[in-house]
Parts: structure tokens; sequence; C-alpha cells
């Protein structure tokens, strides 16, 4: 029993070090060639797994394998565009000014109630709403509309002032301060002292939250504390 443990701890360990070098993808962005590799892969490691008769070298080498091929060919496909058209493909133009590209669709055998429901998805109801929508190489659909269906943005409505809007930095976290998200934040460990104190931390071990959002306000949350405080910019 412990030999199995070993080796299914083993094939999972090179299983998720072979999917984190084909990168960050979710399965639904994965170029053909990656979807290929990520399926044989987990196919290649479940036999070994399975069977304590079939040598560990089995599954781990075919897997190894899988990945510098899948490295080569990603390396080939960056600096050959000949071979990246190839291996992925190009994306295509099924509507173009309001108009769909039977053709194209019938050439990637997408039906048009696909492409209404990835249509929906996308958040447009009509057609003749879209400027360009492509088909891309991950078969995901992307939407551009026309300037009249577009979302109303900041600089068409011409405000003064509006909320800057980013990432929060989180200075503190679990009770402890974070030396890296503070300095992101342009705050001084003092002020940041200074602002727990005002809401009740006699510690920064009290404190189970804290971040600062783009505006330079800090929210803060105590350990075992159901509420949250919310203040503006202290100079």
């Amino acid at each position: 029993m412990l030999i199995i443990v070993i080796r299914t701890l083993i094939l999972y360990i090179a299983v998720i070090f072979s999917l984190r070098i084909m990168g960050k993808r979710q399965i639904g962005e994965l170029q053909p060639s990656e979807l290929v590799v990520a399926i044989m892969i987990s196919d290649l490691a479940t036999v070994p797994m399975a069977s304590v008769d079939i040598p560990l070298l089995s599954g781990v080498v075919p897997v190894l394998t899988l990945i510098i091929a899948e490295v080569i060919t990603s390396y080939m496909s960056l600096k050959s565009r000949r071979v990246r058209k190839f291996i992925t493909g190009e994306p295509s133009v099924v509507i173009y000014d309001g108009v769909i590209n039977e053709r194209e669709l019938e050439r990637l055998r997408f039906n048009i109630n696909d492409l209404l429901e990835e249509l929906r998805i996308a958040g447009c109801h009509d057609i003749s709403d879209v400027a360009v929508a492509v088909i891309e190489t991950s078969g995901k659909l992307s939407v551009i509309p026309h300037d009249g269906a577009r979302a109303v943005t900041v600089e068409d409505m011409k405000l003064g002032k509006v909320r800057h809007e980013g990432l929060p930095c989180a200075v503190i976290s679990d009770g402890r301060i974070n030396k890296q998200e503070l300095n992101r934040s342009g705050k001084s460990e003092k002020w940041l002292l200074n602002e727990i104190k005002k809401r009740g931390a006699n510690s920064v071990r009290e404190v189970f939250l804290a971040s600062v959002d783009a505006e330079g306000e800090i929210y803060v949350q105590l350990k075992g504390d159901m509420r949250a405080e919310k203040r503006g910019r202290v100079k």
C-alpha cells in the first residue's frame, strides 16, 4: 500500500510540474496541441499509478517526453509564423459590420445556433450591433460592438472627478505586515500602525486583514470581528 501511495505522489508531482511548464491557461483556452498533451499526460500517468507491476519510469518518461516536445513546438511557433499557423491555426472573422460570414462558419463547422449562443454570452443580443466577431484559435468568440452599442465610458460622460480603481494592496494579512505590499501602496509603516490603532487594534497581530486601495483609503478587519471599517486618506 505504501508503494502505491509513493508512486501516486511521484506521478502527481510530475504531472503538476508538466502542466506548470505549459503555462497558466484554463482548459477552454488551451491551443489544440496543448489540449492533446494535457489529455495524453493524464492517460499516461494513470497507467503506472493503477498497476504496481508496471515500472514507474513507464509513466514518467513518456510524460517528460511530451513536455519536451511541447516546449520545442512552442518555441518553433514563437519563431515561425508557418509553424504557428499549422499548429494553432489563425483567428477567423465570422461577423463583419453586422453581416455573418456563412462560408467561414461552414469551414469552421460552427453552426448559427452556436454563434448566437456565444454572442449572448458576450452580452450582445443583436447581430446588427456587432462591428467584428472573431473566433479565436482557442475556440472562444471575441466581439467588438459598433460605437453606438458599446458601453458608456468615463471619457464619454466627461466626468470631472472619478474614483480610481486598481488592485488593493494587502498591507496586513493574518497579523503580519507585508512590506512589499506596503511599499506598493506608497504608505509608511508608521502611518499603517496609526491607522489600525484608530480602529481599535493595539498591535498588528490583532488585525486579520488590512488593505489600501488606489484612492489611499484603508480597509481594516480585526481578528474575530465581523465588522470592518473604511476611512478616507489621512495626510
